[in-house]
């Protein structure tokens, strides 16, 4: 079997055409008189990556089921910011962290590694992910439902052994060690470890399957030959300080914020971004998607770095340790999804989506209010706070219904009898 991911990219004589076969999408820019779009369909794959159509209606389930854990995840993020909502269930608020990490991003990287391996058992990592969701999210007692997102991140750790034996590689690699940090993160969480005391895992999780998608992508543009150790001392320095910060909180973070520094400059020195920035329409979105959350994950990495400076249980604590996960878990995080959703929302549900510059709105949301929040915080201002925290989640709602839109009102402009490839 040919490898599982191969990315292309080329310049054709009316737009520029990426063509990624990890998730079986092209997507591209044309230019027609003064207006300019992009689409995103599916590609054509070897007849051995071709999914069976029975697939999809799980595919569809699944992704629905994390849309819903991301809403019932900023629910309860609202509820923690004291506003006067239904509880709807008692521990949701406290639920904000599982339903986010594992609920939502964790079933959706689960689906999106699924649907590249195209096998029906790599399915049962986002499945088990999902169910034990489901049980968190109804309130249900006992605890098997924790067990089975551990079952599901063990899945997923076992979809990446296959995904490193069918290419080895660094950036296949780079995820696998993000999965197994999850791993290792949700096993600390089930054995009853504070979430402050092991939410670095969680973080390493997103970071380094995010940055391994990105290092795998920085193919397309022309890099040095040692960036590729450059990315891996900084991978190096920012998972050895892991277990340092499990042991040493304080003292472990702030190496673990010096990797982050490092992952964010790399990715912003060598990421395509910076070549696909001077392209209109699709690209263009993409790339300050990217660039954007880079900012964000160095910021963070800044505050990590400061975190010996902070007396536990001191007035500033809350708003730190605030600061620390939102700029990563939200303005980086979300920066990529928002980059991403173009491309990973056709791969999983089979459906082109068309582009418009309407998708700019929840981006320009997304960044007012995380920056908003970062600078509550850094006042100690909690009612400024609670607000950015309603601008976040408005963010993400009009991101989903941009995405809905842009797939269910696009296809008839965007279909592949109108799309041209060269």
């Amino acid at each position: 079997m040919g490898p599982l991911h191969d990315v292309r990219g080329r310049q054709t004589a009316d737009g520029l055409e990426v063509i990624d076969l990890r998730e079986g999408c092209v997507y591209r820019q044309e230019t027609a008189g003064k207006y300019s779009k992009a689409v995103v369909r599916q590609a054509p794959r070897a007849a051995e990556r071709r999914t069976s159509s029975s697939l999809f209606p799980l595919r569809y389930a699944l992704l629905a089921f994390a849309l819903a854990a991301l809403i019932a995840a900023m629910w309860a993020g609202l509820l923690r910011l004291d506003l006067e909502l239904p509880y709807l269930q008692p521990a949701l608020a406290l639920s904000h962290g599982p339903l986010m990490i594992s609920g939502f991003l964790g079933t959706l990287i689960s689906l999106e590694r699924s649907v590249a391996l195209n096998r029906r058992w790599a399915y049962g990592a986002p499945l088990l992910c999902a169910i034990g969701t489901l049980g968190l999210l109804a309130g249900f007692p006992g605890v098997q439902w924790p067990l089975l997102i551990v079952a599901g991140s063990l899945a997923l750790v076992w979809n990446f052994i296959a995904i490193v034996r069918r290419q080895t590689a660094l950036f296949t690699i780079a995820m696998a060690a993000g999965a197994a940090a999850w791993l290792v993160g949700n096993a600390l969480w089930i054995f009853g470890v504070p979430i402050p005391q092991m939410v670095h895992w969680w973080a390493a999780f997103l970071v380094l399957t995010i940055a391994g998608e990105r290092l795998e992508l920085s193919r397309l543009a022309p890099r040095p030959a040692n960036a590729g150790y450059l990315f891996l001392v900084s991978a190096a320095v920012f998972l050895a300080s892991l277990v340092w910060a499990s042991l040493q909180r304080a003292r472990g973070l702030e190496i673990a914020g010096v990797g982050l520094l490092l992952l964010a400059l790399w990715l912003a020195r060598f990421d395509v971004a910076r070549y696909t920035i001077r392209q209109a329409g699709l690209p263009r979105f993409i790339a300050l998607h990217l660039l954007a959350g880079y900012f964000w994950l160095a910021l963070g990495g800044v505050f990590w770095v400061l975190t010996p400076s902070t007396t536990l249980n001191s007035n500033w604590e809350h708003f730190q340790y605030d600061a620390m996960l939102h700029s990563i878990f939200l303005g980086f995080v979300f920066s990529m999804i928002f980059a991403h959703a173009p491309i990973i929302f056709p791969a999983v549900t089979g459906r082109p989506l068309f582009y418009r510059n309407t998708l700019y709105i929840h981006d320009v949301l997304l960044h007012f209010s995380v920056a908003l929040r970062i600078i509550s915080d850094g006042a100690g201002q909690f009612s400024i706070n609670r607000w950015s925290g309603v601008l976040n989640v408005l963010a993400i709602t009009v991101f989903i219904v941009n995405t809905v839109h842009a797939i269910r009102f696009g296809l008839p402009d965007c279909s592949p009898a109108q799309t041209k490839t060269s």
